[in-house]
């Protein structure tokens, strides 16, 4: 761990967290939306975000609750989808200054997500727990707020409306999946064979037994494990030969 102190405070992670959280709010008011309208109420979907920060999983969550799934499948699910943020956290840990204790990390670990990672780790100096709690800040009040609003919303919106504003959290995926896709054909095969082998699970009868939470672990699984073998990330041709030559002979 750095032992520099951070320069950093938590007026300037706040500062820097409002966009963050300002897109959170628009994110997870479609994510209200979709989780009332697949059966939670409205405390129900609010509690949610509030113990989560993660779109994909909660998504995931709602859709395995409501299809009665087991905690296994629940377990399996937020692991497959959300194994990235350990690897954000060791990342992180080499731009902690001497005052993160391990409570205070663990605090810290709950708000890490793609956009909070970004900003942090891009950080020349190391940052505390201070600036961690300020980066955190906006972006938890948009993404529960924005829940909450969602949900109320879908309680009184046309059911046109509510269909339109569902998809808004589905349209996120897609704008993060489109550019890899359009880049590297193996991400683009690999999105091909997942939603393949998802549309098999859910449309022929011999595979009913696949219930939806194991249908994700399992095309997810599949779809990656497949293009690893058959198309693999290629080694960066820039890299230092003789640190391609330490990896070979270990």
């Amino acid at each position: 761990m750095t032992k520099t102190v951070s320069p950093y405070h938590y007026r300037d992670g706040l500062r820097e967290g409002i966009p963050v959280g300002l897109g959170y709010f628009l994110v997870s008011f479609g994510f209200g939306i979709t989780a009332v309208g697949e059966g939670l109420r409205v405390i129900e979907a609010l509690l949610v975000s509030m113990t989560n920060m993660t779109s994909a999983g909660q998504v995931a969550g709602v859709t395995v609750m409501m299809a009665a799934g087991t905690i296994l499948e629940m377990i399996l699910t937020q692991l497959v989808i959300n194994a990235r943020y350990s690897l954000m956290g060791i990342s992180l840990t080499q731009k902690l200054d001497s005052r993160c204790t391990t409570p205070r990390r663990l605090l810290m670990s709950f708000g890490i997500t793609d956009e909070i990672f970004a900003l942090a780790v891009s950080k020349p100096y190391p940052i505390g727990p201070s600036y961690f709690y300020g980066l955190m800040t906006a972006p938890y009040i948009g993404w529960t707020g924005g829940t909450l609003f969602g949900a109320l919303a879908g309680q009184i919106l046309p059911e046109d409306l509510r269909l339109a504003f569902g998809i808004m959290i589905f349209s996120m995926f897609i704008a993060i999946i489109l550019p890899p896709m359009r880049e590297e054909r193996g991400v683009l095969f690999t999105v091909l064979l997942a939603a393949g082998l998802s549309c098999t699970v859910a449309f022929v009868p011999a595979l009913d037994f696949i219930s939806e939470g194991f249908s994700i672990i399992l095309c997810a699984i599949l779809a990656a494990a497949v293009m690893a073998v058959c198309m693999p990330v290629p080694e960066d041709p820039e890299a230092d030969p003789e640190e391609k030559e330490g990896r070979a002979d270990a």
